[in-house]
């Protein structure tokens, strides 16, 4: 096995791992890893030989991929078939689709805040701190996650600077 397939091949592992421990299809991480290693946009007749696996749930995966911002179709000419590859911005994607996670639990805290405030009974004083405590960790969470992806973006320039 050459050493860029023995990487290829950690890498799915891997990936795979990953996106399980998310609570996602393993099968998923298989495809973000297998169009992050190929230098070219990949068929998914490609994508299954690949992997070794059928058409439908790949085509069902490359769906929720494409739904996610993770992969993106391209188009070659004189072809008929759909190709995918990453998203160029595949990773700050990832982060943003758990940051939309993550403010939904904030709207959710302040929201059910609110509703228990307008109550105005006693005996959801401990659900009403409780509900502060989660509106404060997800509020500052999320300012958290926004000057992150500001350090990011900045980032994110340099690599690719410092490689055009």
């Amino acid at each position: 096995m050459s050493p860029g397939e023995k990487i290829k091949q950690e890498m799915l592992q891997e990936f795979g791992h990953a996106y399980q421990a998310f609570g996602l299809n393993k099968l998923m991480g298989f495809v973000v890893a297998l169009l992050i290693f190929s230098s070219e946009p990949l068929s998914l007749d490609e994508i299954t030989e690949q992997l070794g696996m059928s058409k439908g749930p790949i085509s069902q995966i490359t769906r929720r991929l494409l739904d996610h911002n993770l992969i993106r179709r391209v188009w070659k000419p004189g072809e008929r078939k759909n190709y995918f590859e990453i998203q160029p911005e595949i990773f700050g994607s990832a982060f943003r689709n758990n940051f939309e996670l993550i403010k939904n639990n904030l709207r959710i805290a302040r929201q059910l805040k609110k509703e228990v405030e307008a109550a105005n009974d006693p005996s959801l004083q401990t659900l009403h701190v409780r509900l502060k405590e989660m509106e404060t960790f997800y509020d500052l969470m999320c300012r958290h996650f926004q000057s992150f992806l500001e350090e990011w973006k900045k980032e994110r320039e340099k690599i690719y600077q410092d490689h055009a």
